[in-house]
């Protein structure tokens, strides 16, 4: 069973609050290619770097400080913030609730907030429901948690292959669920931008905070993925 939430409408800014049935099961081309992170510069990005060449020339922008802010995002930040987020849920139920009821104010506790984060909504994968983030209008990301979007989270078919078909999605990625595990689509906005919390592993019992966050994942916190084992991570 597959459903489809959109907590909120990008023009109008208020709940749709309607769910799309989806059929799955069923083997799909791979046209949406997260192995290739690098490939080749689309029209978009052509239009940008050519954007960005003028404004440099012209002296709008500073090309270092841009390299720097870049740098930022996906070095010292990525997915780092994010992994910590997580992994203080795991080991503090508190912090966990907290989290559930009010992403927001609980990241911002972590110190972790400010543009492309002010308003946050934690979903938890369980037993039964595992959780798919999308932005099937554009590209709306976490940036405060999660640093800056992979390429094929940008893409257009991940954009709507990920509602139309989330299993074949995720078996794309690795993750293969159980029939009866319902997966929820959460379809972010310029208003509202997701986590997802990640059942936490198996035997990671007694591991620090530190090392629960060596165990989480970019795609986890996205849902395309699973966080690591500890054996993985020892071994990574």
């Amino acid at each position: 069973m597959a459903t489809s939430k959109s907590g909120h409408d990008h023009d109008a800014g208020h709940g749709h609050g309607h769910e799309h049935g989806h059929g799955h099961g069923h083997d799909h081309e791979h046209d949406h290619d997260h192995d290739h992170e690098g490939s080749e510069l689309g029209p978009m990005d052509l239009r940008v770097r050519a954007l960005e060449t003028v404004l440099a020339g012209k002296g709008y922008i500073d090309p270092a400080a841009l390299d720097a802010l870049i740098d930022t995002y996906q070095t010292r930040i990525g997915p780092r913030n994010g992994a910590r987020v997580v992994a203080r849920a795991w080991s503090d139920a508190a912090f966990r609730a907290w989290l559930l009821r009010d992403a927001t104010a609980a990241i911002a506790s972590l110190g972790y907030t400010g543009r492309q984060g002010e308003h946050m909504v934690a979903v938890e994968n369980t037993e039964t429901t595992h959780h798919l983030v999308v932005c099937t209008l554009c590209s709306c990301y976490p940036w405060p948690v999660l640093g800056l979007p992979p390429t094929w989270y940008k893409s257009a078919p991940y954009r709507a292959r990920a509602v139309r078909e989330p299993r074949s999605v995720l078996a794309e990625f690795g993750v293969y669920l159980p029939e009866h595990t319902q997966v929820r689509v959460w379809d972010s906005t310029a208003e509202v931008r997701y986590l997802v919390l990640p059942r936490r592993p198996a035997g990671s019992e007694g591991l620090s905070e530190e090392q629960l966050a060596a165990l989480v994942t970019r795609d986890s916190m996205i849902g395309v993925g699973e966080p690591l084992s500890p054996a993985q991570a020892a071994s990574s």
